[in-house]
Parts: structure tokens; C-alpha cells; sequence
């Protein structure tokens, strides 16, 4: 019996069925690049092989790591990029709009059913969709550049079955947190992750975008939500004009169609959860570490500064400063959810409490831009992953918490449960 994995993977590689183990060929439906994994590596490896691009049209090249051009460096990669999207006559580039995982699915370009490769690892995020989507390295982004296709095992569907309902103060960062603390960064190595159950239904499009962007925490080559309700009302928004064309009951998976290990978490018990540095692997509850001191807080990355991200983070900040041994910075995930978030008032809250704005873009997450942490910096973040000198100096210490979690430890100075701020 097929999973939703299975199902868009048979489609994909033109089969009536696949088996897990088994190595199969498929037509990619979109490719994605950033302006790291893409034209500048992407343009001298087609020059190498002699071809062209299969289908400009397949090809999304979104600018987000080295913005803005901070040097003479960084300019001369976006002037890269913006070439070769004018050489390709490149249909989908989006400069400047925000972290890619986050522009892809606003373009209206993510829909269930599809299947997806990204030059980044957190490509993973748009299986929140019901896609299979994963992240490759720049060889293989340049065989599919060039021809539209790549291979890859068939992998197990393993099923994480939520059950229950988040609480109050409680996030899809802390589902994921949990996991990682659990079960490790392997514990699902190149295998894909269905998340299901009716926790699920209560999760909104952009907490499901989380989950499946951190199933990369866990090893899993993709994280898959099957599309429902909630996954046709955010394409009703964004890509209206595919939604009635679209069949969600046929991706669903088969009963006793996954295979592997299940996982199961109880979210009417699960607390907020962080990690220490420095790996995503060193969570436990909030209540179960010391009272960490810090002097950076950060409110950004694909993982945790979305709109929702930013409402949850607004919630704890709202009439509140942040103490004076800190530093509040906030980069929206994407230019459209900073619109979003100014009209809703939102960013005038993260001012008041004494926030400072970074540009809608990878920034700190990754270490790039003009902000970087010091070798003496303590910092809460909302990002992924908290590896040594991944924001800055190697000296330097990242704990990983929801938004809510950062903003209210913005607020003390310290560590603080998102819960006591009602």
C-alpha cells in the first residue's frame, strides 16, 4: 500500500509504483536556487557540460544569503545572479524578497503533489504542502539544470503521529525541538517523515512550514503534511487559480503504508522546549535547564520569523521593554510577512520594546550580513540550528527556542517560559 511519498514519487519517475530501496528516476516539476547554491555555481558547471537550462520556467532563483551586498563581494554574486536570470530569461527571480523557503510558497509555486528539489538543505519546507521536496548540492542541481531529471533511493515513510492539541504559548518549534532531543539528528537519516494525526489539523500553514523545514534537524531527506482544508485555504490565497483542480484525497497515504520506526508526541503535555549549544540535539523542556543569562536575542531565519512567528513573539512584547542587558534583533522571513506584520502593527511592538530590524533575509542565521555574533555573545534565536560559529564567532553560544521563548527572555535577560507572560 502506497504512502503520499510513494505516490508522488511513482508519478514522478512515470511508474505505476515504487519500493522502498529501490533506485528510480524522476522529472523534477521545480528546482529552486538562492544566490549561494545557485548562478555562480550553477552557470560555470552548464558551461563545463556544454547545456543549456532544461526549462527556464522549472528554474526559481531567489536572492537571500549575501543581502544586501554588504561588499564588493557580495555585489559581484548578485550581479552574477541578475545576469544569468536575464541570460536564462529566468521567468521566476525574485531579488530581494525575502528567505527562499518562505518566497517560494507566497509566489503561489508550491502545490501538493509536486515534486521539488532546492539548492539548500531547509528545502525540506515545502512539504508542508503535501510536496516532496528536499535539498541537493550544487553537482546535482547542475544535472537537473540540465536536464530535469535526478535519481534518488525511494526512502521509508515514517509516520510522526501528533496527538492532541498545542497549548497555549506552545509551537511547532517545540514539536520539532522535542524530536531532536528525543531521537537525535539521525533519527531519520535520508529517510522522509509524514507528519499526521489529529494534532495536525490544528497547526497552521506556516507551523506546518516548520515542521517540515526542521525535519532536516532530524536527517530526514523531506518532511511531508498531507493537504487538507488548511493547505486549500492558504492556495485559495496564493495560488488560486490551481486549487480547484487539485484532488487531495488521491495523495493521501494508504493505511499501513509506512514503514520504519514510528514516533508519536503528545502535545496536550508538551512544554516549550530549548536547545543548547551546540546542536538542535541538546534540547529538553525549557524547565529543565538552568536559568541561561543572555545578551542577544534573535527573532529571524525561515524557522522563526514568518508572520505567525512574528504574531506569537509580538503576543509576549506587547506593552513590555526588554532589558537593558540586551539586544532584541528581528529580521522578517519574508518581505510580504513584514508588510503583513507593519499593518497589523505588529513591527510597532517590536520597536517599542526596544527591537532593532535587520533586512528580510538569511542575516545572522547562516552568519552572513553585516550582523554577526561576537566571541563573548550569549544568544536565544529562533533560527534551525545553533552549530559552533554558525552565527558568528566560534567563541560565541546559541540557544534555540520558539519566538515566544526568545521574546520573553528578551524581556528578563534570561531564559524565561513564554507561559508566564499571559
Amino acid at each position: 500500500m502506497p504512502s503520499i511519498v510513494d505516490k508522488i514519487l511513482a508519478r514522478a519517475a512515470g511508474k505505476p509504483q515504487v519500493s522502498v530501496g529501490a533506485y528510480i528516476t524522476c522529472q523534477v516539476d521545480l528546482a529552486m536556487v538562492h544566490d549561494s547554491s545557485g548562478p555562480r555555481r550553477l552557470g560555470p558547471k552548464l558551461a563545463e557540460l556544454k547545456r543549456g537550462l532544461f526549462d527556464p520556467d522549472k528554474l526559481v532563483i531567489i536572492t537571500d544569503h549575501f543581502v544586501p551586498a554588504k561588499d564588493d563581494a557580495s555585489k559581484v554574486i548578485q550581479k552574477i545572479t541578475s545576469d544569468f536570470a536575464k541570460q536564462h530569461k529566468i521567468r521566476y527571480f525574485y531579488p530581494e524578497a525575502g528567505i527562499c523557503h518562505v518566497v517560494l510558497p507566497q509566489k503561489g509555486l508550491v502545490r501538493p503533489g509536486m515534486f521539488i528539489v532546492g539548492g539548500d538543505s531547509h528545502s525540506t519546507t515545502a512539504g508542508a504542502f503535501g510536496c516532496y521536496s528536499f535539498g541537493i548540492g550544487a553537482t546535482d542541481m547542475a544535472g537537473v539544470a540540465a536536464t530535469g531529471e535526478i535519481w534518488l533511493k525511494v526512502p521509508q515513510t515514517r509516520a510522526v503521529e501528533l496527538r492532541g492539541k498545542l497549548q497555549e504559548r506552545v509551537y511547532a518549534k517545540d514539536i520539532i525541538l522535542a524530536l531532536c532531543g528525543e531521537h537525535g539528528m539521525d533519527m531519520a537519516e535520508y529517510q522522509a517523515l509524514e507528519y499526521l494525526g489529529a494534532g495536525v489539523q490544528s497547526i497552521s500553514m506556516q507551523e506546518r512550514m516548520t515542521l517540515c523545514n526542521m525535519s532536516a534537524e532530524l536527517g530526514a531527506q523531506a518532511g511531508i503534511i498531507a493537504p487538507d482544508a488548511v493547505t486549500l485555504e492558504w492556495l485559495s490565497q496564493f495560488a488560486p487559480e490551481c486549487t480547484p483542480a487539485i484532488d487531495i484525497s488521491a495523495l493521501a497515504s494508504d493505511e499501513a503504508s509506512h514503514s520504519g520506526p514510528s514516533y508519536q508526541i503528545d502535545l496536550d503535555a508538551l512544554k516549550p522546549q530549548v536547545a543548547a549549544p551546540h546542536s538542535p540535539a541538546n534540547s529538553a523542556p525549557l524547565t529543565e535547564h538552568e536559568k541561561q543569562m543572555f545578551n542577544v536575542a534573535y527573532i529571524g531565519a525561515c524557522t522563526g520569523a514568518k508572520l505567525d512567528d512574528l504574531r506569537a513573539a509580538a503576543q509576549i512584547l506587547s506593552g513590555r521593554k526588554i532589558a537593558g542587558s540586551m539586544q532584541l534583533l528581528v529580521a522578517p522571513a519574508s518581505k510580504r510577512d513584514q508588510e503583513a506584520a507593519t499593518e497589523e502593527g505588529i513591527l510597532e511592538i517590536f520597536e517599542d520594546a526596544g527591537a532593532r530590524f535587520l533586512p528580510a533575509a538569511c542575516g545572522m542565521c547562516a552568519g552572513y550580513g553585516a550582523d554577526r555574533l561576537g566571541a563573548d555573545d550569549i544568544c536565544i534565536s529562533s533560527t534551525a540550528r545553533n552549530f559552533k560559529g554558525r552565527m558568528g564567532d566560534p567563541g560565541s553560544q546559541v540557544w534555540l527556542a520558539s519566538p515566544a521563548t526568545v521574546a520573553a527572555s528578551a524581556i528578563t535577560g534570561y531564559l524565561s517560559d513564554p507561559r508566564l507572560f499571559i
